[in-house]
């Protein structure tokens, strides 16, 4: 029998990519407790913040592994309300020789960084909150209670998370963040008069069932001259610093100086709609 101060601790272990169950019952017994230019193209995201649309929320929940600010905009115009995290992975020590494997092995390894840290997060508040206190309970009652817990993780919405990486590829190399203005103005000369193609991935991982659905998008940008002004302004301002390549087609002292896109917009700018969405229902 128990003590009428008897402690049950129902602690969830948790799997690969955030499935849960409970553990086996145990009781004890007592007797008696970013640089603020970077802020133009991506705001600094707590890791753990909300961001809403006016639409009806899906009958799942959204995670977008990222911090950037157009892919944020794009899931926003897309309806979905989503929690935003980021991982901080060492994206030097991928390499491919492949673009597109080289952008979904780095969205992989943000999806597995953000899993790993949701499992981490899920313990720790087991150990702070997992123990109740039970005056004069039966084992029939304990039981009970275990039994909805779990049907309660079972019954439970999908959570998605949602990762992505691109690079820009430009006469057969590939170009990922510049690594310095030098290096920001090189890539930009290049594509005056010129064209660029960006390769971006696509990942979504479903969090209570493991599953995993990738894709990458290609687009080619052609553009009239860049003049040496323009060039000079964006460097200074210093968001080029931040996106792939340098590459950044929203911008409008750019915009006016892009010839012709083959592909969509929403893929250049790091999140494309169309294979987004299809993702979502496949991982689902």
């Amino acid at each position: 029998m128990l003590s009428s101060s008897a402690r049950l601790c129902c602690c969830r272990l948790a799997t690969p990519l955030g499935s849960q169950f409970l553990s086996p019952i145990s009781f004890s017994l007592s007797s008696h407790s970013f640089p603020p230019n970077q802020n133009k193209r991506k705001s600094i995201i707590s890791n753990m913040s909300t961001s809403t649309s006016n639409s009806n929320s899906p009958p799942f929940k959204i995670i977008l592994g990222s911090s950037s600010q157009a892919r944020r905009n794009i899931l926003k115009e897309m309806g979905y309300e989503f929690k935003i995290m980021t991982a901080d992975i060492d994206e030097k020590g991928i390499r491919m020789e492949k673009p597109e494997e080289l952008v979904m092995a780095l969205a992989e390894a943000k999806a597995n960084a953000i899993a790993s840290m949701l499992q981490n997060t899920d313990l720790q508040d087991q150990d702070d909150k997992c123990t109740l206190l039970l005056t004069a309970d039966t084992a029939e009652a304990i039981i009970s209670r275990l039994q909805t817990a779990e049907g309660k993780v079972e019954d439970s919405e999908p959570e998605l998370l949602i990762t992505a990486d691109q690079v820009v590829v430009y006469d057969g190399v590939i170009r990922e963040k510049p690594s310095s203005k030098e290096e920001a103005r090189e890539f930009i000369k290049g594509y005056s008069g010129g064209h660029a193609a960006t390769v971006g991935s696509v990942l979504v991982t479903n969090l209570k069932t493991g599953t995993r659905k990738g894709g990458w998008d290609k687009v080619e940008i052609y553009f009239h001259e860049i003049p040496d002004e323009v060039i000079d302004n964006l460097i200074e301002e210093g968001v080029v610093l931040y996106v792939a390549g340098g590459l950044i087609i929203e911008h409008p002292s750019v915009l006016p100086l892009v010839k012709q896109v083959v592909g969509t917009t929403d893929s250049v700018m790091g999140l494309p709609k169309a294979l987004t969405e299809k993702l979502i229902r496949e991982a689902l």
